[in-house]
């Protein structure tokens, strides 16, 4: 669900005498490096372990697959102490604007919140927020198309419920793993996933005015989560 978004600062040290060049990544805030999670991400390597070619097998190793990926995502979801709220609320504390998405994301071996804020200068901040302490781990600024970001003006400008305010109204449904603003004029809405204790997830509309929660029925995945909301 997350917007395609490009990190906009890169720092390349180039090391003349030796003849060799270091690139070092830096935020755009002009932060460090962020600090790493506390919460590890579930380790799915052991997913692709067995890659046999024999036909027969096939089905079955797709079908275990598919279960090991429900069953790590269940994991991440229960890691994951801080809520989407909660990650959304601090992440608006440390740079001001509003909050356009956020997600519960795999970043190496470590789970982060990373929460999009847009500014009112129309500055894009990615804030990281962990999920296990709550605390921002870094932020970096990050460049988007204008138009885009004149379309998630015009959609936020008309809508009453916050990125806070449909996690909250979702949570119903099931843990929240994601938010983010679906800016279409013809469909906009908060897009809510959520992880269910078994692993399925679901995809949910969130009205930008009265916070009612639907499902997304242009979502293949919610027709294969067989119905069930926890």
């Amino acid at each position: 669900m997350k917007r395609n978004i490009v990190i906009a600062s890169v720092a390349v040290a180039a090391l003349v005498g030796g003849g060799t060049a270091t690139a070092l990544a830096v935020t755009g805030d002009g932060n460090a490096p962020g600090k790493q999670s506390s919460v590890r991400a579930t380790d799915d390597d052991r997913n692709d372990r067995d890659d046999r070619d024999d036909s027969a097998d096939d089905d079955r190793n797709d079908r275990d697959d598919d279960k090991a990926d429900r069953a790590d995502d269940a994991a991440d979801a229960k890691a994951a102490k801080v809520s989407a709220a909660d990650a959304i609320t601090t992440a608006l504390k440390s740079v001001q604007g509003t909050a356009v998405s956020a997600e519960l994301d795999d970043e190496g071996s470590s789970l982060v919140w990373d929460v999009d804020v847009l500014s009112s200068g129309g500055a894009w901040h990615s804030v990281r927020i962990d999920p296990g302490t709550g605390k921002v781990l870094g932020s970096h600024t990050e460049q988007e198309d204008a138009d885009d970001t004149a379309q998630a003006r015009a959609a936020l400008k008309g809508s009453s419920v916050t990125a806070v305010e449909a996690a909250r109204a979702a949570a119903a449904k099931g843990t929240v793993t994601a938010v983010e603003l679906d800016d279409d004029s013809r469909t906009s809405a908060w897009d809510v996933e959520t992880t269910a204790s078994n692993g399925a997830e679901k995809d949910w509309k969130v009205d930008l005015k009265s916070a009612a929660v639907t499902a997304d029925t242009s979502s293949d995945d919610n027709s294969d989560d067989d119905g069930s909301d926890d």
